[in-house]
């Protein structure tokens, strides 16, 4: 069964002047995703994402969503009614209750009664902020702004969501709280779009994943596809004995592409491109030749080195 795509862009490029922030961008996002886009700042993530969500009018290119373009020098209304978008400054009305703010939004999206009072009551208790319905913006932490913010955003439910940096200096449980809210929209059916620095989240949140530099879009792929391609097998090795005997015996095996001293644990850390059975072959033959290991643990490089790889090629 073929998806439909949610997000079609062809040649999409977006010129300040003579700075180009986005270069040509062919992007394809399939309906029920969670597409992460990374890049360092000034990649073009944010103004990709503002032409997305027509608050930005492209310099040449078009773009689809759900297979209806996006008309330049238009209001597309219609299309405005299934995009959520949050930016990552978007000021909150701080004299107002909880409840006051998101009615006030219902309302401009034209929510009718009984429907909007309902769908109040269903966005609040997604974000976990019905016991603070009542409570004046002013008085909440940044994690439960931030929360509210998307609430918001969803109000209306748009069947596509663009986050640009939802998380930004929220703290480690702040984060956590809203990206099980992303899970929840995302099983919902929701296809959703998150720009982020924290890599992280976006490994445990996406499918797919973009990496922008310098305006291109290097990559996108599924994130699976990325870690097949570009992850590197990394195996931590420990022993007993001397360090530099360890060492010097790794480097008769080819398939042992590159390693790291870790003196401190008496450890080395060595990328390595073999399969599962060369793997344990390198462990029994380590062993066969007087190696003390205590430690032998593989692992996948993270989604950050592999960006932090990718853009030292691009620089380089």
């Amino acid at each position: 069964m073929v998806k439909e795509i949610a997000i079609r862009t062809t040649e999409l490029t977006k010129q300040f002047e003579r700075h180009v922030a986005v270069n040509n961008v062919d992007l394809e996002i399939q309906m029920g995703e969670v597409y992460g886009l990374i890049g360092p700042n000034g990649a073009g993530k944010t103004t990709l994402i503002r032409m997305l969500a027509t608050a930005e009018e492209p310099t040449t290119g078009e773009i689809y969503i759900n297979g209806e373009r996006l008309l330049p020098d238009h209001s597309n209304p219609n299309l405005k009614r299934r995009i959520g978008y949050l930016p990552d400054d978007y000021p909150l009305y701080e004299d107002l209750t909880v409840w006051d703010y998101l009615d006030y939004f219902a309302r401009l999206y034209r929510l009718r009664e009984p429907r909007r009072t309902q769908r109040l009551h269903e966005v609040l208790e997604l974000i976990q902020l019905g016991n603070k319905r009542n409570s004046m913006i002013s008085t909440l932490s940044r994690g439960m702004k931030q929360r509210l913010s998307l609430a918001r955003t969803i109000i209306h439910e748009p069947i596509l969501l663009l986050l640009d940096e939802p998380v930004s200096g929220l703290d480690p449980i702040a984060r956590m709280q809203f990206r099980e809210i992303i899970k929840a929209l995302r099983e919902a059916g929701m296809t959703i779009l998150i720009s982020s620095h924290v890599l992280s989240d976006l490994a445990e949140l996406c499918t797919s994943v973009g990496i922008m530099e310098l305006g291109f879009l290097v990559e996108s792929a599924s994130l699976q596809t990325i870690y097949q391609r570009l992850a590197k097998q990394q195996i931590f090795i420990s022993t007993l004995g001397n360090i530099n005997v360890l060492v010097s015996e790794l480097k008769n095996y080819p398939l042992v592409e590159e390693w790291e001293v870790i003196q401190t644990q008496n450890t080395v850390r060595v990328n390595f491109s073999g399969t599962q059975a060369e793997t344990a072959e390198l462990l029994r033959s380590l062993i066969s030749v007087g190696i003390s290991v205590t430690n032998f643990h593989c692992t996948q490089e993270d989604l950050e080195s592999i960006f932090l790889k990718l853009g030292h090629k691009q620089a380089s």
